[in-house]
This record gives C-alpha cells, structure tokens and sequence, in this order.
C-alpha cells in the first residue's frame, strides 16, 4: 500500500471523528453522550458509504477518481459540521459575566463530573449537576479530565476489566493489521464480488457459478470497495470488522448504561463481549457477521433512548439508517431489529397518548376533559414511516437488482431454500431450537457433547422429527457436529451464551433485582431479545458454522449479562459490609464464587482465541509474526498455495490476456484476481465459462486465450476446447489453445 493509499484511507475515520463531535447531543440528559455521538457517526457514515456505491454504481464510475473526491466532499461537510458545534460549544462553555464576578479570584470552573461519573469508557456528561461542568467535559481538555478521574476512581477490579479489554482490543488490532485475509467464504465470494465491481465500475450482476456472489447482500462488501478503491488492494480489509467489533464493545457497554447499569456493569458486559472466542476471532477476519452485528446493537441503543422520551424526527433517521444497513449487510439481522423496531413504536405510542392526557381543561363539576390523542399518534406513525422509507433508500437499490435478475428481492429458489427453515411444526422447530443450542454451547468435554446429542436425537425420533431432516438442516451437513475449537466460522460461546441466558431469565421474572427503577425497560428489552432467539431458532436451519450467524443475537444479550452480575456482586458487597457490621453473614455465595470463576475462564478463552484460534494466531504454526503473505492466505488450504501460482504463472507466461474461470459454487475466485492482475495494477479480465443466472449466459471457451480451473478436473475438461493442452495438479489447473 503507498504512502498516498495510507492518507486516502485516513480520510474515512477522520470523517467519523469530526461527526462524532458533530452529532453529539446537546442535551445534558443523554445517556453516554460520546457513545451516542460514535453511534449517529457510524451510521451516517455508514449510510452515506453505501450509498455513494450505490450512486457510482449506477453512473458506471466505481474508480478511484470519483471515490477519493466523494469522501474529500463528505470530510469537507463534517469538517463544516464539527467546527459549528465546536464554536458553539466554545461559546457555551465560557463563563458568563455573573458567573465570573462570583468566582472568587484563583478559583477554577469545573472541569467534569466528579466521582460519580457511571461511564466507563469516559465519556463525559453522564453525570453531574452542574450544566457548565458538562460543557466542559464536552472539550477534549474536559473528556481528558474526566477520564483521568475516572481513573482515578476506579477499583482494582474495574482497572482489572478495563485493562483486559484494552488488551484483548489491542491484539485483535495487531492480528487484523499483519494477517492477509484468509476466511475461506471471503476466498469464494466476498472478495471477489469486490474485484468483479472494480473491473466492470458497476453494480451489475455477471455470469458466475457462485450464485453467492450476487445473491448475498454486500454491505460488508460495500465497506471494503471503499478501501480497495481507496488504496489499491487488501491490506487494511480485515479493519473493517475489527472497527465493527470495537462498536460492537462500546454500544452494549452503552445499553447497559441505559437500562441502569453503572461503570462496573458496563465494564462486565464490554468484557464479556470482549473476552468472547468468536467476536475475538471474527474482529481480525474479513467475514461480515460483526458488521451485521454492530449494526443491529446501533439500532438497539437508539430504540431505548425511545423507551423514556418522545423522540424526534433525527432517531427515525438514524434508525432507518441503522435497519437499512442491517438489511443491505446481512438480512439475518432484521429478526432482531423487527421487534426492536416494535418496542420503539409501542413505547412512542405510551408516550404519546400520555402526554395526550395532560388536563387541558377542567369541566363545571371538575372532571379533566382530555385533549384528542389524534396528534401524538400520527407523529408516530410518521417517525415508523420515515423509519421504512429511510431504509427502504439504503437497501432497496440492492433488492430492485436482485428482483429484476430473480423475480423475487431473496434471490433464487436455491437460495431462499438452503439457510430459511421450510418446516415450521412446532416439534421441528423444536428440534432445530436444541440442536443449535447444542452446537452454541459445546465445550471440549467430548462425553458431554455426545450426550447432549444422543438426548436431542432420541426426543426427535420420539416426537417424529428426522434430526437430519433437510427440511430443518442446511445443506447435506450431519449432526453433531463438534464447535468448541476456536475456529472463526464455528466456535461456540458457552460461557457467554449461559451468562446471557440467566441474565435474560432475571430480567424477564425478576427485574427489580437488577434495579428496581429498570424493572419495565428490563422486561422489555428481555422480551425483545427472547423474541429475536426464538425467531431465528424457527427460521434459521441448524448448520455447523451456525454459531456465528447467532452473533447479533449474543451482542443483543451481553448486557443483560453484564447487569446481573453487577446486581450479583453488588448484593455480595452489602452482605460482606453487613458482616462487617456484625450484622450479616461473613460468606461468599455460590453465585458470586461461580461467576468470578466464569469471567476468569472467559478471560482465558478470550487470550487463547487470539494465541492459538485459527485461521490467525499470534503463536505456534501459521503465527502471523512467522508466516509468509502468500501462505498466511492459505492457512485453511495450505496445499494449494504453491498450485494457484503454479497455473498462473503458466497462464501469464502465455501471454493470454481474456481468461476463462471455471469453478463449483463453494471454490476459491480471489486468489485468481491476486495472481493474474496486470502489470499496472488493473484487473484481469476474467471470464467465467459456466454460470448460474439465467439471464447471464457465459463466455464461449473459444474467445478466451487461456482457461484457469479450480476444482473438479472433469467440469473443466469439459469446456476444454479441441487440441487445447489442459494440465491439473490436485485442485487447480489451467488449459492453453495450441502454439501457447
């Protein structure tokens, strides 16, 4: 990557930076201000990456020219937006004249909140009583004071958890920057559906044989043009889903703060979220499921600011963003922004027919005569409206190319048949429920997982359910299927999943134990991510690598984690100062014993999911510190690093410029683009010989000057013209026409 591709992308997180200023609330009553202020950056900026794709795309003008001057344009607006806010910030945080006559002469205005500031991750203006002390805390001199002081006030274990989040962070960051990308799905279809819209400078579908290229929805993708585009290859893609993983990390540390949570629960639910093998492994991969993720817990964060105070127009922006962006990433994501979304109507409808029954008069015998509820009502059908529309403008483009290519916006029949349940029984969706809990939850212990599955086996055959029905199982896949190593596309998340599940069961039957000032909001958002479980256990057919398609669920549920075992060590503390007091007992609970047992545990998972998780580790074989690039891109396949060069050097020794692709639906595209780039850094001109949209016929093999192949030796001699040489060594191969 040059010097010049280094600066172009800086340019996208400068322009968050300046919108975080930009958007942060004005109001001194905001949850987490800072956190709020990242969460309307990221969905902005978010919004307004698809949509120059989008534009460009539909222009013909995906180039680096037109992307380099589209976000010097957006960082020029956000410049423009952070200085306004910055002057009138500046200004507000002046002392007026009263205030200065009454200020004795040495004395200093405060710089922050003080002890009691509840945020963990010092964001300033959570608390305090003081307006002018939360202006202040908006500068960065403010936010640096605030930090310190929240430093300052932290206990060992606070500084404990902030430390080994900060940790675990900082290694995911070393990972994502050294390795090349790896994951074996971003080798068939998520990088190369990248290099097809860069050599092409559109959107426009094309003759392939992996449908996924173009029936999968591309927002993670989308992110990732913007970089390729930007610096000329894949240096700085594993990023993406690294930033995706640090917002996953601070939007569930700022949900717990807003359903009562204090620094030590924020902290609890960041590290749990953090320490969790599959969000540590997905943060240095180029797979999308963190993206998805990140994108569900924005909308989360912003339908529970919805829960407590009417809301205007600037939350049904920034949901839609959030919701389109979930749809355009990865539709999965929409099972849990749909009750979301229903949480967020419902609660603006309480309020608003609330409000609507303030006394506006009284009667001659004193009954309250009540105004008409007309109004907050449509204000809210408006905002839901504006919600759809808005997402509707982010992911529509998408699903109007894919309706016109398919006749339906989910794709092709094989594709709306293989992932979504089409059974939907209660005793199958039963089955399937208990058998992706079994995989989410495995462990090492081998006899516990054979039990496990013996037990779900013999209850499906006893209520009449095939436990391998293709009906209710992706693909032709068999189970059990063993989950506990920490492999980026599988590995379960047992001690996350069951602190989650116990955190949800409190919230749901006993709230007030929690706190009791939450108990409403506890419940229903318990109920929110119950709902979301349940719905993608009855439209999501079991597969091995399913744990990851749960992630959004499990950052949903984190929190609820994270308050219940503050609420647990809390009620520990009172018991301990009790005895002190020689008026309780002196013991630690079972409870308190085993959840600090299991945050340790985590903490060691978390570690050796970095160390030793595959395909990227810091130590052992494939270290990132000792592995060649070329190799490193072959860790899952180590065999055929040295075939790939060995028919693209062949190929490119011929001469041949047009080359004809012929591969199966699940084989590897991108190491082609890599190998077969032209001297200058533009694209091959690849061809596919087969494809699977009935629309896009393939090339003739007798236009190309070489066929490269992947795969099955017999397809490609198939479309082998006469008298051409084909040779094959194991996966791949090549042919060239006489005389080359």
């Amino acid at each position: 990557m040059s010097a010049a591709g280094s600066l172009l992308a800086a340019v996208p997180a400068a322009a968050v930076l300046l919108l975080t200023v930009a958007t942060r609330p004005r109001g001194v009553d905001a949850v987490a201000p800072l956190r709020l202020a990242v969460v309307r950056a990221a969905v902005l900026t978010g919004a307004y990456a698809v949509l120059v794709v989008e534009l460009l795309g539909a222009l013909h003008a995906l180039t680096r020219p037109a992307f380099v001057a589209a976000w010097l344009l957006f960082l020029a607006v956000a410049a423009t937006a952070a200085g306004l806010r910055w002057r009138r910030v500046s200004r507000l945080a002046q002392p007026s004249a009263a205030t200065r006559r009454a200020v004795p002469v040495g004395a200093t205005v405060p710089a922050g909140p003080g002890p009691e500031t509840p945020g963990p991750l010092a964001d300033g203006g959570d608390a305090g009583s003081d307006p002018a002390s939360r202006r202040v805390g908006r500068t960065p001199g403010g936010l640096l004071a605030v930090a310190v002081d929240t430093w300052r006030t932290a206990g060992r274990g606070e500084r404990l958890l902030a430390g080994a989040i900060g940790g675990l962070v900082l290694l995911e960051l070393l990972v994502a920057s050294l390795a090349e990308p790896n994951n074996f799905d971003s080798q068939t279809y998520h990088l190369p559906k990248v290099e097809h819209w860069v050599a092409q400078s559109d959107l426009d579908f094309w003759a392939t044989a992996i449908h996924r290229q173009v029936t999968i929805p591309p927002g993670a993708e989308y992110l990732l043009l913007h970089l390729r585009l930007l610096t000329g290859g894949d240096q700085l893609y594993n990023l993406v889903q690294w930033a995706a993983g640090v917002g996953c990390l601070l939007v569930a540390a700022r949900i717990t703060a807003q359903l009562g949570g204090g620094r030590q629960a924020q902290l609890i639910t960041a590290f749990v979220l953090a320490s969790t093998p599959m969000v540590a492994l997905q943060a240095t991969s180029t797979q999308t499921d963190l993206v998805c993720a990140a994108w569900v817990a924005c909308a989360a964060t912003l339908v529970l600011d919805g829960l407590r105070r009417r809301t205007g127009w600037g939350s049904p922006l920034a949901l839609g963003a959030a919701t389109g962006l979930t749809a355009v990433t990865k539709t999965s994501g929409l099972i849990a922004v749909g009750p979301l979304l229903v949480l967020w109507g419902l609660a603006q409808l309480r309020l608003a027919l609330a409000a609507d029954r303030t006394p506006a008069g009284a009667t001659a015998v004193g009954q309250v005569r009540r105004s008409r509820p007309a109004g907050g009502v449509a204000r809210t059908v408006g905002g839901s409206v504006l919600i759809l529309l808005v997402a509707a403008m982010v992911v529509g483009p998408f699903l109007a190319r894919v309706t016109a290519e398919f006749g339906h916006p989910l794709g092709p029949p094989r594709l709306r048949e293989s992932i979504p349940m089409e059974r939907h029984d209660p005793p199958s969706i039963l089955v399937n429920a208990l058998r992706i809990g079994h995989t989410a939850f495995d462990t090492p212990l081998a006899p516990l997982r054979r039990l496990g599955a013996e037990v779900i086996i013999g209850g499906a055959d006893a209520i009449g359910v095939d436990p391998q029905d293709r009906a209710i199982t992706f693909g032709r896949e068999v189970f059990p299927e063993p989950a506990w190593y920490p492999d980026e596309d599988r590995v379960a998340f047992p001690l996350a999943g069951a602190l989650a599940l116990i955190g949800v069961a409190v919230a749901l039957v006993r709230p007030r134990r929690i706190d009791a000032g939450q108990a409403g909001p506890l419940r229903g958002y318990a109920v929110v991510v119950l709902a979301t479980v349940l719905l993608h256990t009855s439209m999501i057919k079991w597969q091995p690598w399913g744990n990851r398609l749960l992630l959004y669920a499990l950052v949903l549920a984190v929190p609820l984690a994270g308050l219940w075992l503050d609420a647990l060590f809390r009620r520990q503390l009172a018991a301990t100062a009790a005895d002190g007091a020689g008026t309780g007992p002196g013991r630690r609970s079972v409870a308190t014993v085993a959840a600090v047992t299991v945050l340790a545990t985590s903490a060691l998972a978390g570690v050796l999911a970095l160390s030793y998780g595959f395909p990227r580790r810091l130590v052992g074989s494939g270290s990132v510190f000792t592995t060649s690039d070329w190799d490193t891109r072959f860790l899952r396949r180590p065999q055929w690093a040295d075939e790939f060069r060995w028919a693209a050097t062949e190929v490119r020794d011929s001469g041949a410029r047009r080359i004809g692709l012929v591969q199966q639906n699940d084989n590897w595209e991108y190491p082609w683009w890599l190998l077969l780039r032209q001297p200058d850094g533009r694209s091959p001109d690849l061809l596919a010989l087969q494809s699977v949209l009935p629309e896009r016929p393939p090339a003739d093999p007798t236009s190309v000057d070489a066929i490269v192949c992947t795969g099955s030796q017999p397809a490609c001699a198939k479309l082998v013209p006469a008298g051409w040489r084909l040779e094959f060594r194991g996966y791949v191969g090549y042919a060239l026409p006489p005389g080359r």
